[in-house]
């Protein structure tokens, strides 16, 4: 049973006449006939009475008419559905954005996006980086933006660098550490630690700055960097945050160097994975967004060591 026969099909249902139902369908009606005939044989009997002034429906014909009626109905619903999804006349972009990346660093993509593909609708979900890596390589996004300081690229992905940030040490305005206009690892011995859960740089940064002679004190630990920064600005202790993370006025931030720490904020698919159009306009989006004044990074993603201020990279592919 092919489409055009249950085309021609219904035609002849609905007109009951199989000139006009071959006129509709811009076939002959020699071809027609032929159609509906091997649809009969297919199904073990006549679907139409041919009577010559009174040509209808015949028991199995009206058994048969809603089934191939719903058929048709369905099969036209998808392909105008692939056709607007070929289109970007609508379709669903599953974007995971890594969770300490302040909405406001992404406000002008999602808006340059929505403004030239308005059949896209954006789906975020946030998460860590590694959850972020996790999923979009089992399926679950078909893009993600986030980073992993410090690894080695994953040979599966694709990693389009967007931009850089360097890590900073924030504090409230009376803060001792507020009066320098760098702070070094060591200037941290000894004091109050507010550690932000999700910190990408968590389980080496910490060896490091005790390997510099820092020996501090976490005092409160939270997923949500907006709570870090409110007890920052209460004093209760310096938190350690992306430069362009830090946005509340009553907080200071210092660049924390011997060692520098920097991320890398990249646009991460599936190598060899067949992409909708959706993600290539995020894609040409991203990579024409101005970041911070610059545009996309496009450069080397930067292994541990570059991560920690030094000159080493490597290739993201």
């Amino acid at each position: 049973m092919e489409m055009h026969q249950i085309r021609y099909f219904l035609s002849v249902a609905e007109e009951l006449n199989f000139t006009r139902a071959a006129s509709k369908c811009n076939v002959s009606q020699p071809s027609l006939t032929r159609a509906i005939k091997l649809l009969e044989d297919e199904f073990g009997g006549p679907l139409f009475n041919r009577e010559r002034a009174n040509t209808h429906l015949s028991e199995l014909g009206r058994m048969v008419h809603p089934y191939l009626r719903q058929a048709y109905e369905q099969t036209q619903s998808v392909k105008e559905k692939a056709i607007g999804f070929a289109n970007l006349a609508r379709t669903t972009l599953k974007l995971g954005v890594m969770c300490t990346i302040a909405p406001d660093q992404l406000v002008e993509l999602i808006g340059a996006l929505n403004q030239r593909y308005e059949g896209i609708e954006l789906e975020l979900s946030d998460a860590s980086g590694r959850v972020l890596q996790e999923r979009l390589c089992n399926g679950e996004l078909a893009v993600a933006i986030y980073c992993l300081p410090g690894e080695e690229p994953d040979e599966r992905l694709h990693y389009m660098p967007l931009f850089r940030e360097q890590l900073m040490i924030v504090t409230r305005p009376d803060h001792a550490l507020a009066r320098k206009n760098a702070v070094e690892v060591r200037d941290l011995d000894g004091q109050k630690y507010l550690n932000r859960v999700n910190c990408e740089f968590n389980g080496y940064a910490g060896p490091i700055w005790r390997e510099q002679g820092a020996d501090f004190k976490t005092v409160y630990r939270s997923e949500r960097d907006d709570w870090i920064l409110a007890m920052v600005a209460q004093g209760l202790g310096f938190g350690f945050m992306p430069q362009y993370s830090i946005n509340r006025p009553d907080v200071v931030s210092r660049p924390l160097v011997e060692p520098e720490f920097w991320r890398e904020i990249q646009l991460v698919t599936v190598r060899g994975r067949p992409h909708s159009p959706a993600v290539g306009a995020l894609v040409r989006e991203a990579s024409r967004t101005q970041w911070f004044g610059q545009k996309a990074v496009n450069g080397p993603a930067v292994t541990r060591s570059a991560a920690l201020g030094k000159s080493v990279t490597s290739s993201s592919g």
